[in-house]
């Protein structure tokens, strides 16, 4: 069920720092509506807390000894857990954020990142927006640029006009149940609609589909 703005969202830290995740614990404590579900320093114990507390939103390290953020986001999926998950790391590299979101991360932030600003980040997530640090909006791009595997231009008049304004949902971070209720449309019709905009595109992701929606201002 998708959360509105007055809802509590309850958040889950997998991190092998104490300091890093105490950190992130007060800085919940002066929220009202973001509270923590728990906080572990290992991905096997997060895979367990993930099943028991099933939180809203899992924050969760790349960087770990023993299994990384990558293989952990892919188990989780794999267990069934369908609540947010959002990289929270100190790797700016190209191809790991790629990867993390085209594993199926729900966003991307930095560890560097000001306090109030993660904090609506996190808001955002919880929300359903998919979220990623300002500063590698340029880098997404060029992966963008530099990855398309084939050589055709997207063409945005080869979109119908439902595709488009779901793209433009798509460029603002929307995910499908919150892109459905927007357009009083089905989720399962919002997905048909994304399968064929990427298909036209020759975009292989909605994260890369969002990437050139912002690129060429098709998000205005």
């Amino acid at each position: 069920m998708t959360r509105t703005p007055q809802d509590t969202a309850s958040i889950l830290i997998i991190d092998d720092h104490p300091l890093l995740r105490r950190g992130v614990t007060q800085l919940l404590e002066l929220e009202d509506d973001l509270v923590l579900a728990g906080e572990t320093g290992t991905p096997e114990e997060g895979l367990r807390l993930a099943g028991e507390l099933d939180p809203d939103l899992i924050l969760l390290d790349l960087n770990m000894p023993e299994m990384d953020g990558i293989e952990t986001l892919t188990r989780l999926r794999a267990d069934g857990f369908a609540g947010r998950i959002v990289m929270f790391t100190v790797s700016d590299h190209e191809e790991d954020v790629v990867a993390a979101l085209r594993a199926g991360a729900d966003g991307y932030l930095l560890k560097d990142m000001d306090p109030d600003d993660m904090v609506h980040q996190l808001r955002q997530a919880a929300l359903g927006r998919m979220v990623i640090s300002d500063s590698l909006t340029a880098l997404l791009a060029e992966a963008l640029r530099n990855q398309r595997s084939q050589p055709a231009t997207p063409d945005i008049h080869s979109l119908t006009q439902r595709e488009r304004e779901i793209l433009r949902e798509l460029a603002a971070g929307l995910s499908n149940k919150l892109i459905a209720r927007k357009l009083d449309i089905t989720e399962g019709t919002v997905k048909v609609h994304v399968k064929h905009l990427l298909k036209k595109l020759n975009l292989r992701s909605r994260v890369e589909a969002a990437v050139w929606a912002v690129q060429e201002g098709v998000d205005k």
